[in-house]
This record gives C-alpha cells, sequence and structure tokens, in this order.
C-alpha cells in the first residue's frame, strides 16, 4: 500500500500574523495531496473548545473528510485539538479511539486504526519530561498492536535530533525539513516515526507563500510504502498499486464477507 502522509500544525487558523482565516489552512492542505492529514490546533482553547476550522467546509476544499472519533465538546472538531482527515475510500474502513497522554498540560493523541496501519497523530508538550512520558505511553500502545505498522506524526515539539526520543528505539524518526517558525523555519518540530514494514520513499515540507502565511508551522509530507500483513483468513487482496485501488478492493471483500464498511477490524 502506498500513501501520502502529511501532518500540519493549523496554529487556530490565526496564521503567522493578521486576521483569522481558516480558507488559507484548507488550501495548503489540499495542496498536500495527502491521502491522510494528521492536524495540530484544529480547535479554539478557550470555553467548550469550539473548532477553527470549519468542518462543513473540509471536504468541499480538500476531497478529504475527518475521522469519526471522541472530541473534547460536541463544538469541538479534535480531541485536544487534533483530528485526521482522510480520503473518503479509507474513511469507509477505519475506525478510531482516542489516547490520553501523561503530562502537565492537557494532551492527547488520536489514533487510527486502518486494515494492517495504525497512525498515531500528535501534539506532544512543551516540557521534555512531558514528551518523554508521552513518546514512552505512545510506544507501549504502539508494542501492544496485534500486528500491522505503525506510523507516529505531529508536532513533537522537539528540537533536538536524539534528545527526549529514547522512547522510540524501535521506530525510524524523520524530520522532513525546518518547520517552525514558518515565516523563517529554523527548528524541526515536526516529525514521522515509522515502525518495520513501513518505507518512507520521500518527505518534505510544502513551503510555499501561503504556507508561510497561513499558520506558524509549516506542514510536513511523507511517501509512504506499507507491506500490509495477510488477512486473518490469509486471502490476499487483489494488487493495488496506490490507496485508492487497495481500498476498493478491501471494501469489496468486506462486503462480500458481510462486514459493514467502517467496520472492518484493523
Amino acid at each position: 500500500m502506498r500513501i501520502r502522509l502529511a501532518s500540519y500544525n493549523l496554529h487556530k487558523c490565526r496564521g503567522s500574523f493578521g486576521p483569522f482565516a481558516p480558507e488559507r489552512n484548507l488550501d495548503v492542505i489540499a495542496e498536500l495531496g495527502a491521502d491522510i492529514v494528521a492536524l495540530q490546533e484544529v480547535d479554539f482553547r478557550m470555553g467548550d473548545r469550539p473548532e477553527a476550522l470549519p468542518r462543513q467546509l473540509i471536504q468541499a476544499r480538500t476531497g478529504l473528510v475527518p475521522m469519526q472519533h471522541r472530541r473534547t465538546s460536541d463544538q469541538s472538531l479534535g480531541w485536544h485539538g487534533q483530528t485526521i482527515l482522510l480520503r473518503p475510500e479509507l474513511a469507509a474502513v477505519a475506525r478510531s479511539r482516542p489516547v490520553a497522554l501523561p503530562g502537565i498540560e492537557p494532551r492527547g493523541a488520536v489514533a487510527l486504526h486502518l486494515p494492517g496501519l495504525t497512525v498515531m497523530a500528535v501534539h506532544l508538550g512543551l516540557m521534555r519530561s512531558s514528551r518523554r512520558a508521552q513518546l514512552a505511553r505512545l510506544a507501549a500502545k504502539a508494542g501492544r498492536l496485534d500486528g500491522g505498522s505503525v506510523v507516529l506524526t505531529g508536532d513533537f515539539n522537539e528540537w533536538h535530533g536524539e534528545r527526549g526520543l529514547e522512547a522510540l528505539t524501535d521506530l525510524d524518526v524523520i524530520a522532513p525539513g525546518r518547520s517552525w517558525p514558518a515565516l523563517a523555519p529554523q527548528l524541526r518540530l515536526d516529525r514521522i516515526a515509522v515502525s518495520p514494514g513501513v518505507t518512507v520513499a520521500a518527505s518534505g515540507v510544502l513551503d510555499t507563500p501561503l504556507a508561510r502565511m497561513a499558520s506558524d508551522h509549516l506542514p510536513i509530507w511523507a511517501d509512504l510504502h506499507v507491506t500490509r500483513p495477510a488477512l486473518p483468513d490469509d486471502r490476499p487482496l487483489r494488487a493495488a498499486d496506490n490507496v485508492s485501488d487497495y481500498n476498493r478492493a478491501l471494501v469489496a471483500q468486506t462486503a462480500a464477507d458481510g462486514v459493514p464498511p467502517g467496520r472492518a477490524s484493523g
């Protein structure tokens, strides 16, 4: 399975400076051309944390849909400010769950489960001690998954190349490039970590004039090749060269087995 994965901290759609303008962020997301996008800071911080990224505009502007998962409140788009956007054919066979994280600040992660692949979207704490504890919990959860590959991505809030990442010794950590601050990028705060079974074919930072204006972070992306294990009954799916063909095959097979779309286990 080949997919393009991206991660983007929206900075509550306030941009590097200037007025609230979520349309800019949506245009940046569309420009990424990704199959899965982990988003951070999609909600405001005050009160019930209402959405900063308007959900009614997402599919029309990007072709993606928000993953269904527990939200901070009925007015929120995300869980602790995070959500995952993905292509509708992926959403049809996906399930998700929130992950509570330790630390001084309220933090959480969102785990997206696809057949043969789990994507954990994170926004780690500002203190390294918290980040270490949060990554240790996520690594432990990844280690308990029953088969399949794991990708961890998001705003790691970690500038160092090694310190603070000790819990990820079983993963290959990729820092595609300098992503913060967007106007003059200096630090590689946004990262992707992949388990065995996932090959990073290419990765980078989307650095465009619009992206520099739309948030204080630039989005990162990676083209991944996932070696998917066989289904429980060992019947292979049809060969597929891209994620759309893969998921059409998977939807057809799960329907033939009497499994409603969206309920296939991952």
